[in-house]
């Protein structure tokens, strides 16, 4: 008896430790999750996560497929971070009209912006089919067969459900490794529009300097609107007769703040995690993975920003894409740095020691589980593994010519008559506003000259044969070459696919020798590929099972998911970080603009929070205007734009960032270091009233 109390008083300590961890699904949220949220702090009924009519997870939306959001008004107006709408403003902008450099601002309906592609998904159900697929043979499948009958199972239930509601999409996904398969249910709307936008200068303020970094005063936020058909509030293609859409539910917007202490909720599409992964597959992320990607996007970002810099129409073009390379770049850098000082690998090492003591215990998975094999496997592949990173990284929507040239081997859109061969062709699209020709060739030459000092020669394209024949080694003059005598890069030429022309054409033999190199490096990856997606599952299989009086979340998979916690800093090397910043301190950063350009700002802005009375969005308790603030909640790439929620289902803020102390979170949550940055819902709203006098936007959002 005394035994089992003490194993109890360790389950509840371990319970209580990992409470602010995960990612939780709310359809199945654990009582005990829920228990917990409530002594901490959570005010509102179990059913108000998911299940009542006005279920706070009703407002928090997928923005676009790799970002989260939230509807905030009766009228479908979306808050999201600045750079989840970043390439949305930019490809509205020119040098005459620079939304980017100088923010956006719609003064009615007419006036906001339509993008192509966008989208919001609204989840709509959920539920766990594991058990009824296992009912029709599905663990004993081989892999090939399992995808095939996924594949069939979600056409099937798709159908079943569009002749119900032709509004809805269902999608399969495995959870924990494999281990079980959910059904989730989404109404995607396809009119989102641009509404209202600041300043880069202030929706990337800091700029790379702060990413990841605390203190932060970035004001990471965007403003969209959802429009819906008039006849039935429901989804539709982007048309001018389109209205707002008038959403059932909407997050309040709360002026009241937060102190430290307080309970904080995110929900959101939180993109990946792998915190199930093994010592092995995290030596291979570290090594194969993280190191070459930082230094292949290390070298382009130094070209890009320098093209940038010298000229605005090329800043505007490539706004997006460093911003989109330099983000991953500086958190590959950081999380090699984490795994390594927090000594992961070993950590995990131990604990699978510990499971493969327990496995020999009690005989669970034997015969399957293997260590050794999993070692070994891990092993055969880590050459083929950082290859591969290589190869992405430098050939992978890189430069224009890059791109289009794997386009043609994969296969485009033949235009012309099937009856006449030689007069078929493939066309690009005339994207030249998207590129820039000297930067284009400057990134692929360097990139082309860095491939080959990092990889084996037997992993190297054909054309690097041609470089050394034919150019005696020089990059430049062979990309030269390409973009003189390759009609690939020809504005308006159409390339006749049955011609010799086409067959000689440079560039499109450059895009075979590509996708040929890829092909064997692939191969070589895929001899052990199943083999370690089952030591892997049956590695999660056995944790869930050894712990299974804890509750378990899955890793992420941008499906929408609940984390909670409390708001506060950290203590790192004996000194405190601090929860919350302040107007003053960026008007200290903003005065630095001569030393750090990141930190420039314009004079309105120095002005607006220089000023000496910020009301009514002032903090009632410090009585300062507070920018940005720290919470535990967990979060991962594409958490950007997750609503942050009070104890009473309020909206105080935008998760946008994680802090760099805690990097290595996606496969390791520290719960001493990881925090989740987020700016201040009233910061939010002092930019729409002040900077932007929107008082229409202001009047529909109502906050209190």
């Amino acid at each position: 008896m005394k035994k089992l109390l003490l194993t109890l008083v360790a389950l509840l300590a371990m319970t209580a430790a990992k409470a602010d961890e995960g990612m939780w699904t709310l359809y199945n949220l654990p009582q005990a999750v829920y228990e917990k949220m409530c002594a901490e702090g959570y005010q509102l009924p179990y059913s108000s996560l998911y299940e009542s009519d006005n279920a706070v997870m009703k407002s928090v939306v997928n923005f676009s497929g790799y970002c989260s959001g939230v509807v905030v008004s009766p009228d479908g107006l979306v808050f999201t971070n600045h750079h989840c709408g970043f390439e949305a403003i930019r490809s509205h902008s020119t040098v005459e009209h620079d939304y980017m450099l100088n923010g956006f601002i719609s003064n009615s309906y007419e006036e906001e912006l339509p993008n192509e592609n966008m989208f919001v998904s609204f989840m709509v159900t959920q539920r766990d089919i594991t058990d009824e697929i296992n009912e029709k043979g599905f663990s004993l499948m081989s892999h090939d067969e399992q995808e095939a009958f996924l594949d069939s199972l979600e056409s099937a239930m798709s159908k079943e459900l569009k002749a119900q509601d032709a509004t809805l999409r269902l999608e399969i996904k495995p959870f924990y490794e494999g281990n079980k398969y959910y059904a989730t249910t989404y109404r995607d709307f396809r009119d989102v529009r641009l509404v209202f936008a600041i300043p880069k200068s202030m929706g990337k303020f800091g700029g790379e300097t702060d990413n990841w970094m605390w203190p932060r005063q970035t004001c990471d936020f965007s403003v969209f609107r959802i429009y819906a058909d008039p006849k039935t509030n429901g989804p539709a293609d982007y048309s001018k007769d389109n209205v707002p859409y008038h959403p059932a539910h909407w997050a309040k917007v709360s002026l009241q703040g937060y102190t430290d202490g307080d309970f904080a909720m995110t929900m959101g599409y939180p993109g990946s995690t792998e915190r199930y992964l093994s010592s092995y597959g995290i030596r291979e992320m570290r090594d194969a993975q993280n190191t070459p990607r930082a230094q292949v996007r290390g070298v382009k970002q130094d070209i890009m920003i320098r093209h940038m810099r010298a000229d605005e129409g090329v800043r505007i073009k490539y706004d997006s894409k460093y911003a989109q390379s330099s983000n991953y770049w500086k958190n590959s850098i950081g999380m090699n740095k984490c795994i390594d000082s927090i000594g992961i690998i070993s950590q995990k090492q131990d604990y699978e020691r510990r499971i493969k003591a327990w496995q020999d215990e009690t005989g669970y998975l034997k015969g399957e589980l293997d260590f050794d094999k999993m070692e070994q496997l891990y092993g055969d592949r880590l050459e083929a593994m950082r290859t591969f990173y290589y190869w992405i990284e430098t050939f992978n929507r890189t430069s224009e010519f890059s791109t289009r040239a794997m386009q043609i081997s994969r296969g485009m859109e033949v235009k012309g008559p099937e009856q006449k061969p030689k007069k078929q062709y493939i066309e690009f699209e005339d994207n030249s506003e998207e590129w820039d020709e000297a930067l284009d060739k400057e990134v692929m030459a360097a990139l082309l000259k860095n491939y080959r000092e990092h990889v084996s020669e037997d992993a190297l394209p054909d054309f690097y044969q041609t470089i050394d024949t034919r150019f005696a080694g020089n990059y430049t003059r062979f990309v030269d070459y390409l973009y003189k005598k390759s009609d690939l890069m020809k504005k308006g030429r159409k390339l006749y696919i049955n011609k010799k022309r086409f067959q000689k054409d440079p560039g499109v033999q450059y895009g075979y020798d590509l996708l040929s190199s890829l092909g064997e490096v692939r191969a070589t990856l895929m001899k052990g590929y199943t083999a370690l997606e089952d030591q892997e599952r049956y590695l999660c299989a056995a944790k869930l099972r050894m712990e299974e009086d804890l509750p378990h979340y899955s890793d992420a998979n941008f499906t929408l998911r609940l984390s909670y916690g409390q708001v506060g800093g950290f203590e790192l090397g004996g000194q405190p970080s601090g929860y919350y910043t302040t107007a003053e301190s960026i008007v200290e950063k903003m005065k630095k603009a001569d030393q750090n350009v990141e930190y420039f700002a314009e004079p309105i802005m120095h002005e607006l929070l220089s000023a000496s009375d910020f009301a009514p969005y002032a903090d009632a308790t410090t009585g300062k205007m507070q920018l940005c603030f720290l919470t535990n909640n967990d979060i991962t790439g594409g958490n950007s734009g997750s609503p942050m929620f009070d104890g009473r289902g309020r909206l105080i803020g935008l998760a946008f960032d994680g802090n760099w102390d805690s990097l290595s979170s996606d496969i390791n949550f520290d719960a001493r270091l990881a925090r989740c940055i987020g700016v201040d819902i009233r910061y939010v709203l002092f930019m729409i009233d002040k900077w932007g006098h929107a008082h229409r936007l202001l009047k529909e959002i109502a906050a209190e």
